[in-house]
């Protein structure tokens, strides 16, 4: 499975969100997710793909595709 499908997994998953309205330029915003729901977002993302993502890095997260970059970039 690519990393994007396990991202698009993970975020519907999480967020509750069908998983065919996830597109690369998905905004947390667009999905109405808050701090809370991208803290959760983001252990599940760690537990997944075993990484350690630190406040700084994630604040430069704002899409589904940014989510998917950063984690290729670390895998």
């Amino acid at each position: 499975m690519s990393v994007e499908a396990k991202v698009k997994g993970i975020v519907a998953d999480q967020l509750e969100v069908a998983i065919d309205k996830l597109s690369a330029e998905t905004t947390f915003e667009d999905i109405d997710a808050d701090s809370l729901d991208v803290v959760e977002l983001v252990m599940a993302l760690e537990e997944e793909f075993d990484l350690e993502i630190s406040d700084q890095e994630i604040e430069n997260v704002n899409s589904i595709g940014d989510v998917i970059k950063y984690i290729e970039s670390k895998v």
